[in-house]
């Protein structure tokens, strides 16, 4: 016999003692206890081995041979031989190979500018490029831009305006005003921060950056 009882409005049923104490369905046979011990023995088994297999794969020696390219990179008027393996970029090398660290590595995916360079007179951000896609071009990095014992016009522009604080971006800001003014792109201020819009600036300079720019742009075409 069973008693009923509400709960929140539900009506619900309590099991009787006899019932709580009863077991429901036969008892599990020998064959039964037999299969589950099997299969609970063979998935223990499984990843033992598998994780064997993965510990030997892993301490096995890495025998595949490592692809190398014998390219010659022309940096400020210097050629360099070189050996690099096809994926090393191009500022990888001028830093890690070459020694020229005034380039710098920023976001290392072309977002902040701060690894600009000049290939032919043309400005490009060297984490973006393969070293061995500019054999024989003309390299320029902010190690080149000035004469010997001396600045570029536009490097003394930047310290006269003031036109940095941390310096991370100056390098690639400098690089790309020296293209942006031999490109013609100094008309006004906007045409500047347009043409300059891809090189990032922490600090928020770019006000005296614009002016550097300006001052820069007269100087050199005089």
């Amino acid at each position: 016999m069973s008693t009923e009882i509400r709960h929140i409005g539900v009506m619900t049923r309590q099991p009787t003692a006899v019932e709580s104490d009863e077991v429901e369905g036969p008892p599990p046979s020998p064959w039964d206890v037999k299969r589950r011990t099997v299969l609970k023995a063979a998935g223990a088994g499984a990843a033992v081995v598998g994780v064997a297999q993965l510990t030997a794969s892993c301490a096995a020696p890495f025998d595949t041979p490592v692809v190398q390219a014998d390219i010659t990179l022309k940096v400020n008027g210097a050629d360099h031989a070189l050996t690099v393996e096809p994926r090393v970029t191009l500022l990888d090398a001028l830093r890690e190979r070459l020694d020229l660290t005034g380039t710098k590595k920023g976001c290392d995916r072309g977002e902040c500018g701060a690894c600009t360079v000049l290939v032919d007179d043309r400005r490009i951000k060297s984490c973006l490029t393969l070293a061995v896609m500019h054999e024989d071009q003309a390299i320029t990095t902010i190690e080149g831009i000035a004469p010997e014992n001396g600045l570029h016009p536009v490097q003394s522009a930047f310290i006269r305006r003031d036109a940095f604080q941390c310096g991370g971006c100056t390098p690639g800001q400098i690089m790309s005003a020296v293209a942006c003014i031999e490109e013609g792109h100094t008309g006004s201020a906007d045409e500047i921060r347009d043409w300059m819009s891809g090189n990032l600036c922490r600090c928020a300079c770019y006000a005296n950056i614009v002016v550097a720019v300006q001052d820069a742009a007269q100087e050199m075409h005089r």
